[in-house]
């Protein structure tokens, strides 16, 4: 599967420029009220305790509105964060802080958000065999921020999109005339070291899917009991994937019933941003 990340500072520099035309468009007309040459002197503060994430989309956004900003950070992303504790200072251009900083804190927040979340989801399965992985349900155009921050938390990434994976889900099955075929089919074309995983309802859908040669089947919406059961059916023939009914009540025991991995959209799609605060230091 290819490296989603191997070009992260292009990404982030795209995220930036496209949420700064989204936010200033044809000019900040309140910024415009400071004096262009004043200086300015801030600090983060977190109130929430969290994982910190998208350092790198904080930065630059400064740095896209005056290149002689500087700032200190205190923790890295991965690290975790204390509430009311600070998280960096930054100096620079007052006017272009202004502009910036409404910007920066949605990239930092939406990320630690997404980070907290994934380290919370991967601690509760420890001791287990499984890993959490995130889905493609993902806030459209931020899907590579969103996927690094489900890895800096401690998850894992399915594939990041239609390209670099194959993905058979029920209408996939009955477009092609069921499991068998459509796993033939998928296999045959897939090249090397591309991802092919089958969507499964029932037992006997498993038992067909390892048949035709299915290496990743995912089990959808499957009770505890079934799990159990699919666990035994596959042996080492196959890994499996849980899918559908996952939350923090139910992911330890998904996890114990020896699965492989468990797919957990929430960690993506239902954002819950770590609450940040940016003040001015007054001297």
């Amino acid at each position: 599967m290819p490296d989603p990340f191997h070009a992260l500072e292009e990404a982030i520099t795209a995220d930036v420029t496209r949420a700064l035309q989204e936010d200033i468009g044809t000019g900040d007309r309140t910024a415009v009220l400071v004096p262009a040459d004043k200086p300015g002197e801030a600090r983060l503060m977190t109130r929430q305790s969290g994982v910190l994430c998208g350092t790198g989309w904080f930065t630059r956004t400064f740095e896209e509105l005056d290149p002689d900003v500087e700032i200190f950070w205190h923790h890295q992303d991965g690290d975790e964060i204390v509430a009311e504790s600070a998280v960096c200072e930054i100096e620079g251009n007052a006017r272009a802080m202004l502009t910036a900083e409404r910007t920066a804190m949605n990239f930092l927040q939406m990320l630690s958000g997404v980070a907290t979340k994934a380290r919370i989801y991967a601690r509760a399965i420890e001791g287990t065999r499984a890993k959490i992985y995130d889905t493609r349900k993902t806030l459209p155009g931020l899907r590579i921020a969103q996927k690094y921050a489900v890895q800096v938390g401690g998850a894992s990434n399915h594939r990041i999109g239609l390209y670099d994976g194959i993905l058979l889900k029920e209408n996939h099955l009955m477009a092609a005339g069921g499991v068998r075929p459509a796993v033939k089919a998928a296999l045959h074309a897939a090249s090397n070291g591309t991802m092919v995983q089958v969507e499964v309802e029932t037992l006997d859908q498993l038992r067909e899917a390892i048949d035709a040669g299915a290496r990743l089947i995912l089990l959808d919406n499957f009770d505890l009991a079934k799990m159990r059961e699919a666990v035994k059916i596959a042996g080492d023939q196959a890994e499996l994937e849980a899918s559908g009914g996952v939350n923090l009540k139910t992911v330890r025991a998904i996890a114990e019933t020896g699965v492989h991995r468990i797919s957990v959209g929430t960690l993506t799609k239902d954002v819950e941003a770590l609450d940040l605060s940016m003040r001015f230091i007054h001297h």
